[in-house]
């Protein structure tokens, strides 16, 4: 079994990540131009300050289980490329760079899952993975929404 130092530095390191994307997507929102693209930024600040806030609260309270509800892959991220950064992005392309980070942290924690010894790290892992995976999930449904208005 995984000693709790483990869990805490896991955990840790998942709200550091958490920081850094509300970072980067605030950044963002206070740099681009177009304002469907700074609100849909700023929205996706708010909610990495709530993942942060989420896991945050397992790291004051270890009796707490950590469960997240499985959500579909539409494997949408998989198949764009990821947009570099720029002021005058389209809302497409936003949303774009954001699916694909949210891909990455995905893989980061299947990665991390892939290579735990440990059982209950493992679970931590895939819990998290799960949890970008639902980022990207909400994602992948405005790109599309975005990239694809014909389809509706």
């Amino acid at each position: 079994m995984a000693n709790l130092k483990s869990y805490i530095n896991i955990l840790s390191m998942a709200v550091e990540n958490e920081v850094e994307a509300y970072e980067f997507y605030l950044d963002v929102s206070q740099k681009v131009e177009d304002p469907n693209i700074k609100s849909i930024f700023k929205g996706l600040a708010e909610q990495e300050l709530g993942h942060r806030d989420l896991l945050s609260s397992f790291l004051n309270n270890d009796a707490r289980p950590l469960n997240f509800t499985q959500v579909p892959d539409y494997k949408v991220s998989e198949t764009v490329a990821k947009p570099r950064l720029s002021l005058q992005m389209k809302p497409a392309d936003a949303i774009a760079l954001a699916m694909k980070n949210e891909e990455e942290a995905m893989n980061m924690y299947n990665s991390l899952a892939d290579s735990s010894s440990d059982q209950e790290q493992k679970n931590l892992f895939v819990n998290l993975s799960n949890m970008e995976k639902g980022h990207k999930a909400q994602l992948e449904d405005l790109y599309t929404n975005m990239a694809f208005p014909e389809v509706w």
